[in-house]
């Protein structure tokens, strides 16, 4: 395979153009922050690295075998979406993914990329009598005349050894055919692509890790703390009620004593479906695990009645779970007269007393701040009273 400063350019055969090239796509996949901006950056750049009028770039969903488009970008046909939401193709009509590129790369050889063009077979980019050497495919040529374009390149990604998906970049009908100069640097770009879109992976999963709680698989209390923050912004400027359901899952330290932690992990994780399984009623909700036996469902927008029914409703399902002795649950919104709401602590600790005082009565069904007097209502008297003694902010009102 050729070097980046071995593939001119074809307009202006400026090797340097396309080594700059490639440092600007390494650079616009750097700075995204999301997968879909990083496959976003990469179609921007291969587009561009090549002269192509468009571009793709599929990923290879082995589970379901289909090769779906993740972006596209350039001169959309009719028909094509920037960001579609189900544009797919059965992997078996593209055989060079599923049979060849996989099986060469797996026998340790390296990946090809190669040309289709509208009027004629493609250019014999790999060697003759290799599996996929000198065959077009019938439904790419097909494409290309269906949507105006008179060739393309196309170049597998490979992550780890193994595809991931591809890279597709087409022009004009009537501008230059790409040759294998052009089939050398894109399969250049396809590895540059290839090394950004691991980064944004790893990146991906590493913000995942930090937002989740690792046992239940639901958020955890820095993200609460986050969305709780952009939320009760919309709450000062636009007037959005926000609701906070804090739950403490009754008799999970007899379970452990009694029966193990295993045990008691088990519940947590049953609870946790419960949980979201009521989040889902109020769409956009979220469900989290505050820590220990502590969770908490976090609704924007919907009214307080509302809240409040799905919070009976947890009450209820939580009552049947054969493990544990159900759950105590406190309920807070902006919706019910509580006075204002200036920040997070506040809407927290109006949720925890009222919580406080559903454990503390044996409630089977959830305490609502505000209900009962409004601003002269116990649990608002409760949670905005001073607190001396010392201890986190979340615990002072279990003692």
């Amino acid at each position: 395979m050729l070097t980046v400063t071995e593939c001119e350019d074809p307009v202006t055969g400026d090797g340097d153009a396309r080594l700059r090239a490639v440092v600007g796509l390494a650079q616009a996949m750097a700075a995204a922050h999301t997968p879909r901006e990083s496959a976003h950056a990469a179609a921007r750049g291969v587009c561009r690295a090549l002269g192509g009028s468009f571009a793709a770039i599929s990923k290879w969903e082995r589970e379901l075998g289909k090769l779906r488009v993740l972006v596209n970008t350039g001169e959309l046909a009719e028909g094509e979406e920037e960001f579609p939401d189900d544009e797919s193709y059965p992997v078996h009509e593209f055989p060079e993914i599923a049979g060849f590129v996989h099986e060469q790369w797996a026998g340790g050889g390296e990946s090809s990329a190669w040309v289709e063009t509208a009027g004629a077979l493609p250019v014999a980019v790999v060697a003759p009598g290799e599996p996929g050497g000198g065959r077009g495919n019938a439904q790419r040529v097909a494409a290309l005349r269906r949507r105006g374009r008179g060739c393309c390149v196309v170049a597998p990604i490979v992550l780890h050894g193994r595809a991931w998906g591809e890279l597709y970049v087409a022009r004009r009908t009537g501008e230059p055919v790409f040759g294998r100069a052009d089939a050398d640097f894109a399969g250049v770009l396809a590895a540059v692509t290839a090394a950004g879109i691991a980064q944004t992976e790893r990146l991906a999963e590493a913000r995942r890790l930090a937002f989740t709680d690792s046992l239940t698989g639901l958020a955890n209390r820095r993200a609460v703390d986050m969305r709780l923050d952009e939320a009760l912004e919309l709450h000062r400027r636009d007037g959005v009620a926000v609701s906070l359901v804090v739950c403490d899952l009754n008799g999970l330290k007899r379970v452990n004593d009694s029966r193990g932690h295993a045990v008691g992990d088990r519940l947590l994780e049953r609870f946790g479906s419960v949980l979201s399984l009521c989040g889902a009623m109020l769409p956009g909700t979220l469900a989290a695990r505050l820590g220990g036996d502590e969770f908490c469902l976090l609704a924007v927008g919907a009214p307080a009645d509302e809240v409040v029914k799905v919070a009976g409703e947890l009450c209820d399902r939580a009552g049947e779970l054969d493990l544990g002795e159900g759950v105590a649950v406190g309920v807070a919104s902006t919706g019910d007269p509580i006075g204002e709401v200036r920040s997070a602590r506040r809407l927290f600790r109006l949720a925890d007393a009222a919580q406080y005082k559903a454990k503390a009565a044996r409630s089977g069904e959830p305490v609502v701040a505000g209900r009962h007097g409004g601003t002269d209502d116990p649990v608002v008297r409760l949670a905005d009273a001073p607190d001396r003694r010392p201890g986190p902010e979340r615990r002072r009102f279990r003692r």
